[in-house]
Parts: C-alpha cells; sequence; structure tokens
C-alpha cells in the first residue's frame, strides 16, 4: 500500500546557517538511503517556501488564482515522501523517523489504491493512457 508522508514544520523567518542546514540534509539523506534500501521510496521533494505557492480555483468557468497557501497556519507544508508499505503501523515507522517530525508535524495518510476499487487511476484516464 502506498502513502504519502506530508512533513510540517515553521518556515525559518531568518536565513538559515550553512552547516545548520547541512547537518540536516545529512539527516534527511541518510533516512532517505533508509527508505531506498528498504524499496519504499518511490517519491520525495522538498517544496519551495509558501510565499512561492498560488492557490487556484475554478468558480462559474473562470480559473482564480491567489498567491499564497488557502489556509494560514503556524505550520506549513515543506516538503513529502511518497512510500510503499506493508500497513499504516509501517508507514508511521517511517514517518517517526524523518528529521522534521523531530521540530514539526509528519501527516500520515493512504494513498487511493483505484485499481483495487475496480476503477481507473484519475491521472493515467486523463492522461489518455
Amino acid at each position: 500500500m502506498q502513502y504519502i508522508l506530508l512533513i510540517y514544520g515553521q518556515e525559518p523567518t531568518e536565513e538559515i546557517p550553512h552547516d545548520a542546514m547541512a547537518a540536516e540534509m545529512a539527516d534527511y539523506n541518510i533516512f532517505t538511503k533508509h527508505l531506498r534500501d528498504r524499496d519504499a521510496m518511490i517519491a520525495g521533494e522538498a517544496l519551495q517556501p509558501i510565499a512561492t505557492a498560488t492557490t487556484v480555483r475554478v468558480a462559474d468557468g473562470r480559473t482564480i488564482t491567489t498567491d499564497g497557501p488557502f489556509a494560514e497556519t503556524k505550520e506549513s507544508l515543506g516538503g513529502f515522501y511518497l512510500v510503499e508499505a506493508a500497513d499504516l503501523d509501517e508507514a508511521i515507522a517511517y514517518a517517526a523517523t524523518i528529521p522534521g517530525a523531530k521540530h514539526g508535524s509528519i501527516e500520515v495518510r493512504p494513498i487511493w489504491d483505484y485499481a483495487a476499487l475496480g476503477l481507473a487511476e484519475p491521472v493515467a484516464a486523463a492522461a489518455g493512457n
């Protein structure tokens, strides 16, 4: 089963010292290797700051964009891992070892398995595959 591990934390209000950033990245590289060694890693990325976000809505056939995220919160989505895990317990165990869990939170959500439901996957259907 696939799970997305959403990494939330407070965005820094000032530039992070290079040594601190390098240490954090080393921890993330260790975690990513841990997932890859277990063939659990499907995808993962860090996100740019929320100031670069654009929220999109469609109303009455018109596309409406707003700068920034939809909700204002103390913590923002900073990145994610998409993993393969046997069950929720294994996904939670992975989430607990993400470096960001030490100073933020990790949301664990299962991915819909449309094939198991006998439905076409929306991305593949939209792409004409």
